[in-house]
C-alpha cells in the first residue's frame, strides 16, 4: 500500500490543496518500508488527483478536502480518509494500520477555509 499525507511543518495540514509537501509512504506487511517527502505541483483543479494517482497512491489521509477533489480521487480509485487529527504522518499511518485512526467530519467545506 502507498499512503499520501499532506503536511505543513511536519504535521498533517487541514488544507489539502494548499499543502506545501506530501509525505508518501510505502507500507508492506503492516510496516512502513519507505518514506519520501515531495513538493506537489502548483495547486489547480484536478492537478493533485492526477499527480498522486501517477505516484501510485492507494490511500490518502487528510484533514479536510473539497467535494470536487473527493470526487476525482474516487474516480481514480484512491481511498480517502478525511477528518484525521493534525499529528505526524508516521503516527497517522501506524494508527491506520493498527485500526486506531480516529477521523471525524471532513474539516474543509470550502467555506472560509482559504479556497
Amino acid at each position: 500500500m502507498k499512503f499520501a499525507i499532506p503536511v505543513t511543518k511536519g504535521i498533517l495540514t487541514m488544507h489539502f490543496g494548499h499543502a506545501k509537501e506530501f509525505v508518501i509512504m510505502d507500507v508492506d506487511e503492516n510496516e512502513i518500508k519507505h518514506k519520501q517527502v515531495l513538493k506537489p505541483p502548483p495547486h489547480a483543479p484536478g492537478v493533485l488527483p492526477k499527480w498522486l494517482n501517477e505516484l501510485g497512491v492507494d490511500i490518502i489521509i487528510a484533514g479536510g478536502m473539497g467535494a470536487s477533489a473527493i470526487q476525482l480521487f474516487n474516480e481514480c480509485g484512491i481511498r480517502l480518509i478525511t477528518g484525521a487529527p493534525t499529528i505526524e504522518p508516521e503516527k497517522l499511518v501506524q494508527n491506520y494500520l493498527d485500526g486506531t485512526l480516529l477521523s471525524s467530519f471532513n474539516a474543509c467545506d470550502h467555506k472560509g477555509c482559504g479556497h
